[in-house]
């Protein structure tokens, strides 16, 4: 019975294989989908903030020139829309539309004695056109705060006495200005309105009224301010939402990199069928540091990788001591837009071109289901591979649980399912992949015995020419117990060439099983993100260090024992410091939170306007050179193999690159591809540069120990 058992669990494995490949090729018609779909949205819209131009202007001689100055230059740059906040009083105050002042402030204006025992707030418009457009949604606000207030005036201007402190007064949110949102319309601007949840309760013939005079100046898009959309998380509300957009047909906006999603965001996006695009906001501190340069490559990065197709751009002020007045960005910001060189020209370049943003054509063919279903098929199959090979035998209860386990969870939530399939196949890929690897080693080195030194001397050499490579080695009564006898350095090479080729075809089976499985436009606009890439990274090294102490070797128990028993010396110590050192740096990397050094920018703009698309540093530059040392090496030396487990890196990060969904997926290609083939190339320089420091040391070595070792 056993016997029989070993005999289908043997069967089983080919035909795991097989439903793995059937599920890669079921992939690849998703991800050409997926690939028309990303071409379909190529508009950009370049924003600014116009409450910054505002608050700068404050600081100049003469604020509303310079106001009407900056515009024009942002308009000249490229800039074509403003963005507009919700008003309160110190909005209107900057605007220019009234004053507002302490019951104390309002008594010195009169030449009186402060009332005693009244803390209100007095408010003055301009103008008259200032009381009779902005009065309405003062008298608003302050209705629904269910504030007392009366009339007042001062010298021919009219106003209002508010029952209110002042501190208080101005913390309450008002319905847009509308004769800035006239005047910025007039000057040929496109508006963004900056809707908050702050006005409560929320009202639904409120909302719409502001929707539709929004439309008549042109608004095709709404982008919510704080960390909550119109509507809260009600999800009536959020309904009610929606539908109003949808009726002034208006689009929304997903901001990049904020620390958590906008509460309500995912389920208006859902409910307007997707009419969201993606913005980048640059930040006044980047807008004030960063060289306009470098401005204008981060937006063409942004586009060409992230799918962001609007810029949202601030303004900033500060006092320079140095020079003795206060200094601005808006003039840098310009700068970086236009010209040759400039972010709107270089974007133009590469197919983004200023315009109104449009949605992606998401529309899925009517086969793309049942594909997904078999690309599930193939997932659950690699799994079972990869858990077969730690547990012997179990091919088949694996694969069968796992179809189990995944209808199961698929009607519990489907997202959750297509997630876990995704992460296990991304850690198998590597996982088998490496294995591979070390096992190909492995026999090479030790399943036919070819050691030199130790207790084992198959190859044919005289004792003296033993005694004398050990003692050039380090070793002990000539015995060598790291040391292969390898075969010729060409064929060494043409076998590590081989096996990083083959490797790199395993790991990259997980590829098409993760963007077939997360084919959905919430991964591409960020709605909804691959979670647990975080494991992806640590995983499948942690797996094969595993398999490497468990099952390499003859006696892999003792084998375990006789590494505890191991003395810690000062070549284990200095081991253990360099591998912390680069796993210290590999986790910084992770993410995107990692730091980048100016090198490294000097590095990545030559990569970017080489070739376009740069690849990956931990790739091209530590992991794939590593790797192929590694494995040239692991020919003829012991401790090789460590060398292959920090290289293995490379093979992580290649599954990692396809993981970031709002990535093109032919930039994902070319990038993985471009880090293959440059770190071969550097890792074959590495090979060299050993080759000929291993010459110098067997040539020289042993001369150096007679002369100053007795």
């Amino acid at each position: 019975m056993l016997l029989r058992w070993q005999q289908w669990n043997r069967h089983a494995k080919i035909w795991l294989w097989v439903i793995t490949l059937i599920g890669v090729a079921a992939a690849m018609p998703l991800g050409l989908v997926r690939m028309e779909m990303e071409k379909t949205s190529k508009n950009i819209e370049y924003v600014f903030d116009y409450r910054d131009i505002i608050e700068v202007s404050e600081l100049q001689t003469k604020p509303r020139e310079f106001v009407k100055e900056k515009l024009q230059l942002l308009k000249d740059s490229g800039i074509t829309t403003m963005a507009v906040y919700e008003s309160s009083l110190k909005e209107l105050v900057l605007s220019g539309r009234l004053m507002y002042f302490s019951s104390r402030d309002a008594a010195l204006l009169q030449g009186k004695f402060e009332t005693p025992g009244q803390n209100f707030t007095y408010i003055l418009y301009n103008g008259k056109e200032e009381e009779e457009q902005i009065g309405p949604i003062v008298r608003e606000a302050f209705d629904r705060a269910e504030a007392v207030y009366r009339d007042w005036s001062y010298e021919g201007k009219n106003g209002l006495v508010i029952e209110m402190p002042v501190a208080e007064a101005v913390m309450k949110t008002m319905d847009f200005d509308p004769m800035t949102l006239q005047e910025l319309h007039d000057a040929g601007f496109k508006i963004l309105p900056r809707i908050s949840n702050k006005i409560q309760p929320y009202e639904e013939s409120d909302l719409d009224e502001q929707l539709g005079m929004m439309k008549e100046l042109g608004v095709t898009r709404v982008l919510f301010d704080g960390d909550v959309v119109k509507g809260g998380s009600d999800k009536a509300n959020l309904l009610s939402v929606s539908e109003l957009l949808n009726k002034y047909e208006m689009g929304l906006i997903a901001i990049e990199n904020l620390k958590k999603p906008q509460k309500g965001l995912n389920n208006l996006a859902y409910n307007t069928n997707y009419n969201i695009v993606r913005l980048y906001s640059l930040s006044p501190g980047d807008g004030m540091e960063m060289s306009p340069e470098a401005i204008a490559d981060r937006f063409l990065l942004a586009a060409k990788d992230r799918n962001i197709r609007m810029f949202f751009m601030n303004g900033m002020v500060q006092a320079n001591t140095d020079k003795g007045k206060f200094v601005h960005n808006l003039d840098k910001i310009s700068q970086a837009l236009r010209g040759e060189n400039g972010a709107v020209a270089k974007l133009a370049e590469h197919g983004f071109t200023p315009g109104e943003p449009q949605p992606f054509d998401y529309e899925q063919p009517s086969w793309a289901k049942p594909l997904r279903g078999v690309v599930a098929l193939g997932a659950i199959a690699l799994i079972a591979l990869v858990v077969g090979t730690f547990v012997p035998g179990v091919n088949i209860p694996v694969f069968l649980l796992g179809l189990v386990g995944s209808a199961a969870l698929y009607k519990l939530n489907s997202s959750t399912m297509e997630q876990a399939l995704a992460l296990g196949a991304a850690i198998a890929a590597p996982t088998l992949a490496l294995i591979w690897a070390m096992n190909r080693i492995t026999s090479r080195t030790v399943g036919d015995r070819r050691i030199v030194g130790g207790d084992d001397w198959s190859v044919g050499r005289s004792q003296a020419s033993l005694a004398e490579g050990g003692a050039a080695a380090g070793g002990k009564n000539g015995r060598l117990n790291w040391l292969f006898a390898a075969p010729s350095v060409g064929k060494r090479l043409g076998l590590a060439i081989n096996w990083f080729v083959v490797t790199a075809l395993i790991s990259f089976i997980a590829v098409p099983l993760v963007f077939g499985l997360l084919n959905n436009i919430t991964y591409n606009l960020v709605l909804e993100q691959f979670r647990g890439v975080s494991v992806l990274h640590l995983a499948p090294i942690a797996l094969v260090a595993i398999y490497v102490v468990l099952y390499t070797g003859h006696a892999k128990l003792f084998n375990i024992r006789k590494l505890l028993a191991q003395p810690i010396t000062l070549t284990w110590v200095v081991l253990v410091a360099v591998i912390g050192v680069v796993g210290y740096y590999y986790l910084s990397r992770t993410g995107n939170a990692g730091s980048v050094s100016s090198i490294e920018l000097v590095i990545r703009n030559f990569l970017e306007q080489t070739f376009g698309v740069r690849p990956r540093f931990k790739e091209f530059l530590l992991s794939h050179p590593l790797f192929l040392l590694g494995l040239f090496l692991s020919l003829r030396y012991r401790a090789a193999w460590l060398l292959v487990i920090v290289g293995s890196i490379g093979q992580l990060s290649m599954v990692d690159t396809f993981a970031h969904l709002h990535t093109p997926l032919y930039i994902s290609a070319i990038r993985v591809l471009l880090g293959l083939g440059t770190g071969a190339i550097i890792g074959c320089i590495l090979i060299v540069a050993w080759l000929i420091v291993e010459g110098v040391l067997k040539k020289w070595a042993p001369i150096l120990i007679r002369k100053y070792i007795k």
